[in-house]
């Protein structure tokens, strides 16, 4: 592609505003708002053959590689890592498809390199995935700043004049900046929630996001939290996933008798009453307790 064919080494920022970042444990990525350190910049390598498909590699010498490893259980995307193999294979190698000003990072199994929202876990993870809703489409695409171009490029590649600099994606410019969804400005507006939201017509919804076992940390806590001008549970469900960037959830709440969990069926509190509820992964322990218990989720 060549948006990479003079470039040395670059940065990839995400649809959050954010970096992809080389980990210190030499294994990890990440995102980070930081573009500025030595972490956040990726040396290019092209495949010998091929002048489409390329490497990408840390500053700590290891390749950014999509791995077969699952993010977390019961989900679709896959770790992004960075490994030394031995031998240079396919996870590896990614093609960069344009999209306008930004790329697209494919596997060489059909994969997008993701950058992913919402909370934690997902929050500043990058996996490798297909997306399938609408509201995540661009989280699989990235703008490039060549930090540094190829000094001499390789006599047997026909090159088109080299980009300087300046002529490279200015990602503190407006322009590139005004271009984003207000989904997403809203959602990764900080690295941390800083506020519950305004209260306004509606009820305020709190929300935690529960483990394998349905436990919660810092449950004590507020946690993330919205307005919800809606009257149905189905039509919070939907807004939760929204919010939380998580799509195969149980929503529940706890009993007020014995503090345990159970899914959210029936209605929403009369006028209006603010919420606490925790979002339980459809393929955990205590989902699946749900169902042997009869309770269907």
């Amino acid at each position: 592609m060549d948006l990479f064919l003079n470039a040395k080494s670059v940065r990839l920022r995400s649809h959050h505003d954010k970096y992809l970042v080389a980990d210190e444990d030499e294994e990890s990525v990440t995102q980070d708002r930081n573009g500025s350190s030595k972490a956040a910049r990726w040396t290019v390598e092209f495949v010998p053959g091929s002048q489409t498909i390329i490497r990408l590699k840390s500053s700590y010498n290891r390749y950014l590689t999509a791995s077969n490893q699952p993010f977390l259980l019961g989900m679709t995307g896959r770790k992004v890592i960075q490994t030394l193999p031995r031998r240079l294979d396919s996870s590896v190698e990614w093609e960069p498809i344009r999209e306008g000003c930004e790329v697209k990072l494919k596997t060489r199994y059909g994969n997008f390199l993701r950058a992913n929202g919402g909370l934690p876990p997902w929050r500043n993870s990058v996996t490798h995935d297909i997306p399938h809703r609408t509201a995540t489409q661009d989280w699989v695409l990235w703008d490039v700043d060549i930090v540094e171009i190829q000094e001499k490029p390789s006599a047997n590649i026909q090159h088109p004049p080299p980009i300087p600099h300046s002529d490279s994606l200015d990602f503190d410019s407006p322009s590139s900046i005004s271009g984003k969804s207000a989904h997403f400005s809203r959602q990764e507006s900080s690295d941390s929630y800083v506020a519950s939201p305004p209260k306004s017509e509606g009820r305020t919804i709190y929300f935690h996001v529960a483990d394998d076992s349905g436990e919660v940390d810092d449950e004590a806590i507020e946690g993330y939290s919205f307005s919800f001008k809606g009257n149905r549970v189905d039509e919070l469900a939907h807004k939760l996933k929204e919010e939380s960037g998580l799509e195969d959830v149980v929503v529940c709440t706890r009993s007020p008798l014995n503090g345990k969990l159970f899914p959210l069926r029936l209605q929403l509190p009369p006028n209006n009453a603010d919420m606490h509820v925790v979002l339980v992964p459809s393929a955990s322990k205590v989902a699946r307790d749900f169902v042997k218990q009869g309770i269907n989720p």
